[in-house]
């Protein structure tokens, strides 16, 4: 670890995942389930997606000690139809469930062709690209997309109503990393806006609106109201489909439900996810390279003239975290110290009571 004049602190990756497996553990998270968001938290922060990194492990803590996650979650993964998982994430954080879930998907996928995967019951504060990732790792295509709480307004309306409701989806490509995207039908993400409360900077105008209806770029007001969604009427109809899809059809809840469940409690969502994912050799066969090739056209001809493919970003950042490591706030830092080091104070004053 290192800290620089600018009140920053840098850390390996290997530092960044004890650190947040430790704050994980300080929250009360079995060692397995601790495991698994530290390392969706670290894979954010290292492609410096810095409303899904270390940031994420304030709220986690939150969640786990407002009583509504599990932290002794058994996930239950179902085999309920040909193309069909389920996992029951027992009111745990999504990326454990989805750990448990990925072995039967993909091999369904292998069988079928295509396979959907459907968490319930799962709190969810992470990215949607390291799933979509994963299975296109393993030479697949994945589409990925979740509620949220209520947070966003319809394209004309004034009140709350939808999630963030964020889709992401992933394209394997050979001998290079997949072309993924993510992004939430808000125009931002929630975390984005925390974030420049965190530091008191202004947002963007056309993000949000206060609790009167009027727009705003005070952090503090936004999220006090209510977010917009991206593209007017477009972003809303697709955050709708999200709601019914990752809602409705898996048996979840919708994130006006997800709102409520919360009562209050500053939680993070809790609702179902759904993921498709589709075998590229099961639908080509021999015609499986042409058409790998057809991408690598499409692709080539975004590049070539200066555009920047989705996930481009994101893959050279991560080539620097990997050399140089990961740089946060110090204020987060001694934060996320803080969580441990109350963890260990509490520890030791039970034992002390104990004995």
């Amino acid at each position: 670890m290192s800290t620089s004049p600018g009140d920053t602190v840098t850390l390996s990756l290997e530092e960044a995942f004890d650190l947040s497996r430790n704050a994980l553990l300080g929250a009360g998270l079995s060692a397995e389930q601790a495991q698994a968001v530290a390392e969706v938290i670290v894979a954010g922060q290292r492609d410096e997606c810095h409303s899904h990194g270390l940031y994420r492990l304030i709220g986690c803590a939150h969640s786990v000690r407002t009583g509504k996650v599990n932290p002794v979650a058994n996930p239950v993964v179902v085999d309920t139809a040909p193309s069909i998982v389920k996992v029951d994430a027992d009111f745990g954080f999504s990326s454990f469930a989805f750990n448990k879930a990925i072995p039967l998907a993909a091999e369904k996928a292998r069988q079928q062709g295509l396979a959907a995967l459907a968490i319930n019951n799962c709190f969810h504060f992470s990215a949607l690209w390291p799933e979509v990732e994963t299975f296109a790792q393993q030479g697949f295509a994945a589409i990925a997309m979740t509620p949220s709480h209520s947070w966003v307004a319809p394209a004309g309306g004034t009140k709350p109503v939808l999630g963030t409701n964020p889709f992401a989806f992933a394209w394997p490509r050979p001998q290079r990393p997949p072309f993924v995207f993510d992004f939430a039908t808000s125009a931002t993400a929630r975390g984005e806006i925390e974030l420049h409360r965190r530091a008191g900077t202004s947002l963007q105008p056309g993000l949000a609106i206060d609790e009167r209806g009027i727009p705003t770029t005070n952090a503090a007001e936004a999220l006090k109201g209510a977010m917009l969604t991206f593209g007017g009427h477009k972003g809303s109809a697709l955050s709708a489909m999200v709601e019914l899809l990752a809602g409705s059809l898996i048996g979840d809840m919708l994130s006006l439900e997800s709102q409520e469940f919360d009562a209050g409690a500053g939680a993070a969502p809790c609702h179902g996810e759904l993921l498709l994912i589709f075998d590229l050799a099961k639908f080509l066969g021999g015609a499986l390279n042409d058409n790998l090739a057809r991408a690598e056209r499409l692709f080539d001809a975004i590049v070539t003239q200066g555009a920047r493919l989705p996930s481009q970003r994101r893959y050279e950042a991560r080539q620097r975290s990997r050399k140089y490591g990961v740089t946060i706030p110090k204020k987060l830092y001694d934060d996320l110290v803080a969580l441990i080091n109350d963890h260990l104070e509490t520890s030791d004053r039970a034992i002390s009571e104990r004995t």
